[in-house]
């Protein structure tokens, strides 16, 4: 079965405000997400892609437009179920507001039972992220062989629920995964099981320098030291 090179968006203007977008529309890249993205060309610059599957939030079509102009073959497909979560009367919000919600604490420790008000559940989130997947694994073997290789570009939260589901780990431990903006995270799909290739690859090592945190960002900006970054987090700086 093919290889699915994931890519999430590159740098958005949320990420740098500390908001958590969901799918509240304009969301763009900022200056670093369009450096990001325009660099996204030469880092897949050899691998043979087959195809180019995007989430339809503005954020994923403006990360692999630089890919698609140095690529005039390549097609584009839109697919509704890697779009973002729907964090529901969360979108919009600050994340350093969202620490003092008790869903928090369940979003971090217990996401398979997390729903978001006027939202879905994380599990929904998974399980339509998870069937794009393999319906587009199928679309893509049969068009274009088993060894075909494609990309997609979707969010933080999906891509962490991808990953877990190829790992065979209970969505209760994807907080544990973790995508930096325009990060590459490769699976390899088989008939019997899929292989982890990558993940999180930005050939960058610089987010793993020690910083400190905002003003105005507590840790993680997600209410601790142990907690992940709801929606994905903003990267390095």
């Amino acid at each position: 079965m093919p290889t699915l090179i994931l890519v999430r968006h590159g740098r958005s203007t949320a990420n740098t405000a500390g908001v958590l977008a969901g799918r509240t529309p304009g969301v763009a890249l900022d200056e670093r997400g369009a450096e990001q993205a325009a660099a996204l060309p030469a880092r897949l610059a050899a691998l043979p892609l087959a195809a180019a599957v995007s989430s339809p939030l503005q954020r994923c079509r403006e990360t692999l437009r630089p890919l698609l102009d140095a690529r005039p073959g390549l097609a584009l497909h839109i697919e509704e179920r890697i779009s973002e979560c729907d964090y529901g009367d969360w979108s919009g919000r600050k994340l350093a507001e969202l620490t003092d919600e008790p869903l928090m604490t369940v979003v971090q420790q217990h996401p398979s039972a997390a729903a978001f008000p006027g939202g879905e559940s994380m599990r929904a989130m998974q399980a339509r992220a998870v069937d794009a997947v393999r319906d587009w694994n199928t679309r893509i073997e049969a068009e274009h062989g088993e060894n075909a290789v494609y990309v997609m570009c979707s969010h933080g939260d999906i891509i962490k629920s991808l990953v877990a589901d190829a790992l065979g780990m209970h969505l209760d431990l994807f907080q544990r995964v973790h995508a930096d903006p325009c990060s590459v995270t490769a699976i390899r799909y088989t008939r019997l099981r899929p292989f982890l290739l990558r993940l999180g690859d930005t050939g960058d090592l610089s987010s793993l320098a020690p910083r400190e945190p905002a003003p105005d960002e507590s840790a993680g900006a997600a209410g601790g030291e142990g907690d992940a970054a709801v929606g994905g987090g903003a990267g390095a700086p």
